[in-house]
């Protein structure tokens, strides 16, 4: 397969074990070249799977969501930066000091190339009801917003935000910070536990740096050609541009 546009990072949810990822990463590389590494897999099989998927020549989102108080934080990303992963993530929602605490950290950590660190604003599984149920009485896209401004303020690399904000953050944040989008599928259907979601090319055409597909591929009768598709959709707009 030919190296794919690096736009695509595939979720490797649902996958409890190492050497399923590694099968994962197998079938799809170089196609897709960037995968995601969430809780539950690194939660079974820590570092290994990271260092696994880097020696096949793939790159990591490590998607733990670090949120706490800043030093502990702080001293989670240096670890997570020793590993060598391209990307890490942190809640927004921990605050300014927190964010400029895990910035210094990823850049004290790495050894050398410092991971990307982006902000998550708010989950994709939550709409304007589930906000209000837990106090929040704001819009969604400003609340997105203002927590995506605060990442910016505190040095980090972007944010992590729905498809459905990212035109309202590219318009406020510029063309340099990173958006990664959650929350994509191919076409109508179903949308698991995901509220806010957008096709592949609606949030790039929206904004979107990165986008992350986990079971829009995985549950594919055909994952490859699934992905193969998305690439090429991903192609297509470009050549819109």
């Amino acid at each position: 397969m030919n190296r794919g546009s690096g736009k695509l990072i595939f979720a490797l949810d649902g996958i409890r074990e190492r050497r399923d990822a590694e099968n994962w990463v197998r079938r799809l590389f170089p196609l897709v070249y960037r995968f995601k590494v969430g809780k539950e897999l690194f939660t079974r099989e820590g570092p290994e799977v990271i260092k696994a998927i880097r020696g096949s020549g793939g790159e990591v989102f490590l998607d733990l969501k670090f949120h706490d108080i800043p030093e502990t934080v702080a001293r989670a990303v240096e670890a997570a930066s020793g590993l060598g992963v391209e990307i890490l993530n942190v809640h927004a929602s921990g605050g300014k000091t927190m964010m400029k605490a895990a910035r210094e950290a990823a850049l004290a950590g790495s050894g050398g190339r410092a991971p990307r660190v982006v902000a998550v604003t708010v989950l994709t599984s939550l709409n304007q009801n589930d906000l209000r149920e837990i106090g929040f009485e704001i819009e969604m896209e400003k609340l997105v917003l203002n927590l995506a401004r605060l990442a910016r303020e505190a040095g980090l690399d972007g944010v992590v935000a729905s498809p459905l904000e990212a035109r309202a953050i590219r318009r406020e944040l510029g063309e340099d910070f990173l958006i990664i989008t959650p929350g994509i599928r191919s076409g109508p259907g179903k949308n698991d536990d995901q509220k806010r979601v957008a096709t592949p090319e609606s949030a790039l055409a929206a904004g979107a740096s990165l986008i992350v597909v986990g079971r829009d591929i995985r549950n594919a009768a055909d994952p490859v050609a699934q992905a193969q598709a998305i690439e090429a959709r991903i192609s297509q707009l470009g050549k819109n541009d």
